[in-house]
């Protein structure tokens, strides 16, 4: 069998002395949802995605070799990981780690300024920070592809935050060998018309989910009788979706990004138990969204694994509808993103 690891990642020459690399990356919000796996250990989703790179949230990522270092040490936001992230960052570095054919331990010291946890893809733009730096900092020389399907394995939806602006990531296929699946999944960037967004952001509540996404993804696949049906409209939501933003159409880029999202919401709530993230100011927020749409306004929610509201609208009305949900809100926060760049290295701390 072949490798499973892809052939695109170029080894550099083993380096004598410990190497350090740092590389940001932005967080994305999918306008075509990716829900449920069908392979958990190489981060293999049931159906494509479709999602927007923001301007917003960065993370940055530092990773230092460490030589004679017996483990791994992995810092978050300036404190010690939490053993589970910890892990699976380590888990990470492993992956990295053999296909350098490198041993040696590394320092990990990320930034996050998105509230970890929250539905809010903290870890799309950390496993994107992490898989740039950390490919850097262990020699190995990723085209853009190759380093989409590294992060995958970090947090599937990393992989769509390695592109700037609208990025599609591909389910690939199962019709081959273990390898081959691997390799067909991955994300790429997605043209799009004249077509000027904004995302406004409401953050009704910033605390971590009492249900973990991975934990809510194995539930509703495994339970909800609405699963299929859903993952079935979402390839049709998909190829809808690649034509209005090619189109440059804004209400149909919403209306299909709205009925994505909602539909991702039924099967939870269909899941035995139920999984539920809609909290009452959730609710609020989607009715006033509602309201703006009969006042003439192009705005459409989307939601993530969380009570958090994204709404998409042109840019030009994006403060108008900032104020909207500002006032459905009130102990909430809310703040405009638009289109935002793709993960990089930045200098000084790289190759």
């Amino acid at each position: 069998m072949p490798p499973e690891h892809p052939t695109t990642l170029v080894r550099a020459p083993q380096q004598d002395t410990a190497a350090e690399a740092t590389a940001v990356a932005h967080p994305n919000i999918a306008l075509i949802k990716y829900w449920g796996k069908r392979d958990e250990r190489l981060v293999l989703p049931r159906v494509d995605s479709l999602s927007m790179t923001l301007d917003v949230f960065p993370t940055t990522t530092r990773v230092r070799l460490a030589r004679g270092a017996v483990q791994d040490t992995v810092v978050l936001d300036g404190h010690p990981a939490e053993d589970g992230a910890a892990r699976r960052v380590t888990a990470f570095l492993d992956l990295v780690r053999e296909r350098a054919g490198r041993v040696e331990r590394a320092v990990v010291d990320s930034q996050n300024t998105v509230p970890t946890g929250a539905g809010l893809a903290s870890s799309a733009s950390g496993f994107a920070a992490l898989a740039v730096a950390a490919a850097a900092a262990y020699g190995l020389s990723p085209d853009a592809t190759a380093l989409s399907r590294l992060a995958r394995r970090g947090s599937g939806s990393a992989c769509r935050s390695v592109f700037g602006g609208f990025a599609i990531w591909h389910a690939g296929s199962d019709s081959g060998t273990t390898a081959e699946a691997d390799l067909s999944s991955h994300a790429e960037p997605v043209p799009t018309g004249d077509l000027d967004p904004a995302l406004v952001i409401a953050v009704v509540d910033a605390g971590p989910k009492a249900v973990s996404s991975r934990a809510a993804m194995r539930r509703t696949v495994d339970t909800s009788p609405l699963y299929e049906p859903w993952a079935v409209s979402s390839e049709r939501d998909l190829t809808e979706m690649r034509a209005a933003l090619l189109a440059g159409d804004i209400e149909a880029v919403g209306e299909i990004a709205e009925r994505n999202a909602l539909g991702m919401h039924a099967t939870m709530l269909a899941a035995r138990p139920a999984v539920r993230y809609l909290a009452p100011a959730t609710l609020t927020v989607l009715d006033r969204v509602l309201r703006l749409r009969q006042d003439g306004v192009a705005a459409y929610a989307t939601m993530d694994a969380g009570p958090n509201v994204k709404v998409l609208c042109r840019r030009t009305d994006a403060e108008g509808v900032a104020e909207a949900v500002r006032d459905a809100v009130p102990d909430g926060s809310v703040l405009v993103a638009g289109p935002g760049p793709g993960a990089r290295l930045l200098p000084g701390g790289g190759r």
